[in-house]
C-alpha cells in the first residue's frame, strides 16, 4: 500500500521558517516524481516544487523560488521542503504527491498524502 505522509507544519510567523517532510512508503522510492503542492482558502491548488529521486532534478514554482528548497533523502524515503522567509501568503495545507517510475515533466499523481496545515502570522 502506497503511503505518503507529510509533517513538520505549524504556526509561524512571518520571517520565519519550517521544514515539511514527506515520509513514502509502498512503492519505489528511487525511480519517482515527488511533488509539493498547495491549497490556500479560496484559491486553487497551485504546484510548489518537484523532485525526481533517481538524479535529484528539481523544479521549483517561479513565485516561490529562492524561498523553498526541495531535496529528498533516499535512504530514509523521505522528501522535504525547506521555506524560508515565510509570508502570510504561504498559509495553506500542503500536500505532497508521488507518482513512481516517472520524471517531473511526466508525473500524473495518483498518490497523495493527507497534507499538513502551514499558518503563517503577520
Amino acid at each position: 500500500e502506497v503511503q505518503l505522509v507529510e509533517s513538520g507544519g505549524g504556526l509561524v510567523r512571518a520571517g520565519g521558517s519550517l521544514t515539511l517532510s514527506c515520509a513514502a512508503s509502498g512503492f519505489t522510492f528511487e525511480n519517482s516524481a515527488i511533488s509539493w503542492f498547495r491549497r490556500a482558502p479560496r484559491k486553487e491548488p497551485e504546484g510548489i516544487s518537484c523532485i525526481a529521486t533517481t538524479d535529484g532534478t528539481t523544479y521549483i514554482a517561479n513565485s516561490v523560488k529562492g524561498r523553498f528548497t526541495i531535496s529528498s533523502d533516499n535512504a530514509k524515503n523521505t522528501v522535504y521542503l525547506q521555506i524560508a522567509n515565510l509570508k502570510p501568503d504561504d498559509t495553506a495545507v500542503y500536500y505532497c504527491a508521488a507518482d513512481p517510475e516517472t520524471t517531473c515533466l511526466e508525473a500524473r499523481y495518483a498518490y497523495w498524502g493527507q497534507g499538513t496545515q502551514v499558518t503563517v502570522s503577520a
